[in-house]
């Protein structure tokens, strides 16, 4: 069976600590039982998760949706924000877990990655260098988001030119963004194979595209 592997990256730093990540764990959980009641999505999809503050780690496996079971998912009280070294966990995770083509099979289909940060990137020279290697591992979507008033677009768009933003990080905000993610996944269950990217749905009112 080939799959859809989706990668997501949360920032776990000490800013998001409290009703943010409380927010975030609850539209993660509603994006997964979204998922679930679209059959394409529960035939193709798979999950990982990637947390990020001072810390990197794979809170979730690449996961198919009908075994998946929400990790906990924690912040610190304070702390910095590596997103330059979660890509490159991203990038070892994505060799081992992600299937390549072979003369006498077919590979997994073209992983979608989703961001989500309400800062910036405190490793920046790991997160400039990290750059042109997620780029090359040929990602049919990148979709970043910049939560809350301090998050900062401009490493983002380094790194695609999907960045959205949430102006605010309340539940209803984080809950749209969700939904609206479940959809693009979605989308891609059911347009892999006849196309090599995905066009994204427009977001909701709430999330808001960087130009």
């Amino acid at each position: 069976m080939r799959h859809l592997p989706v990668y997501i990256l949360i920032d776990t730093s000490g800013s998001m600590k409290g009703e943010p990540i409380e927010s975030v764990k609850v539209g993660l959980a509603d994006m997964v039982a979204t998922l679930r009641q679209d059959p394409y999505a529960l035939e193709t999809v798979c999950i990982s998760i990637i947390t990020f503050d001072r810390e990197v780690s794979q809170v979730l496996p690449l996961t198919e949706l009908e075994n998946l079971q929400m990790p906990d998912i924690l912040t610190p009280d304070t702390g910095p924000t590596h997103l330059g070294k979660a890509l490159k966990m991203l990038c070892d995770k994505i060799a081992v877990e992600v299937k390549r083509g072979t003369p006498e099979q077919k590979g997994d289909w073209r992983p979608l990655l989703f961001i989500l940060t309400d800062g910036k990137p405190s490793d920046v020279q790991d997160y400039n260098q990290i750059i042109p290697k997620v780029k090359s591992l040929n990602f049919a979507s990148i979709v970043a988001c910049a939560a809350g008033p301090k998050a900062k677009v401009e490493p983002l768009q380094q790194l695609t030119d999907q960045v959205f933003r949430l102006d605010t990080m309340d539940a209803t905000s984080f809950k749209k963004f969700f939904v609206w993610v479940s959809d693009v996944i979605g989308l891609g269950g059911k347009s892999v194979g006849t196309t090599d990217s995905i066009e994204l749905p427009g977001p909701p009112e709430e999330v808001n595209i960087v130009i």
